[in-house]
Order: structure tokens, then C-alpha cells, then sequence
């Protein structure tokens, strides 16, 4: 059995210019329900339901694209954080962000970063 449990979430960065028309096109044109909000006025964001267990995190970036394009990473649910991030360390990949404790819309929640293979950036998430 494997360590991950399906895709938490998928996130998008679009600049300010575009993050209310990207609000407006997954909440309004595609009916996702906002699971939590968080943020502030400059830089908001939201969790909105894929219809499943996954969600897409649409977070507002920069003025700029960032270098790697909208898509910002993706995220995997799993309840084994430190021993992927143990795991893909002893392989050589970089960790970009050590586990962390923290708390998303009054949700205690658990995460790390890596980078794969391509530069593709990967979120673990620990639902507590």
C-alpha cells in the first residue's frame, strides 16, 4: 500500500489582473463551492471543491506570471509527511520547505516541499 492518498490539491497563481476573473470563471461559470477563504484584501486566496476529495487553491500572485507559468504546484494527501520528505531527501531531490505545523482556515494541517525531476514543485498535506 502506498504512502499517498490521491491529490489533496491542485494551485493556480494568477497575477492580481487576473485573480478575480480566475474567482469568477471555477466559482461562478463552474459552480465550485469555496471550501475556505484566507488571505488578506492584497493577496487572497481560496480552497474550492473539485466535486471529489481534491480541491484547486487559487492563490493571488504578482503583477508577472511566476517563472513557472499559473500552475504553482500540486499537492498530495498523505499522513506520512516526514518519512516522504526522509525518502525523497535520501534520492537527492531538494526539499524546498521543510514539514511544518500550521494551521489553513482554522484547519491544523501538516506540509512539506520538493522538487521532482522536471522542476515541478510538490506539496505534501496532512489534514490533521
Amino acid at each position: 500500500m502506498g504512502v499517498l492518498k490521491g491529490v489533496h490539491h491542485i494551485a493556480v497563481k494568477p497575477t492580481k489582473e487576473k485573480y478575480g476573473q480566475t474567482v469568477d470563471l471555477y466559482t461562478g461559470v463552474l459552480g465550485m463551492e469555496v471550501k475556505m477563504k484566507w488571505g488578506d484584501p492584497e493577496y487572497p486566496c481560496l480552497m474550492v471543491s473539485c466535486g471529489d476529495n481534491t480541491c484547486m487553491e487559487i492563490l493571488c500572485g504578482e503583477a508577472e506570471a511566476p517563472a513557472g507559468g499559473p500552475l504553482a504546484h500540486i499537492a498530495f494527501a498523505t499522513d506520512k509527511v516526514d518519512e516522504i520528505i526522509a525518502a525523497v531527501r535520501e534520492k537527492g531531490y531538494e526539499v524546498t520547505k521543510e514539514p511544518a505545523d500550521l494551521e489553513l482556515g482554522g484547519m491544523p494541517i501538516r506540509i512539506a516541499f520538493f522538487m521532482g525531476p522536471t522542476h515541478e514543485e510538490i506539496e505534501l498535506f496532512w489534514e490533521k
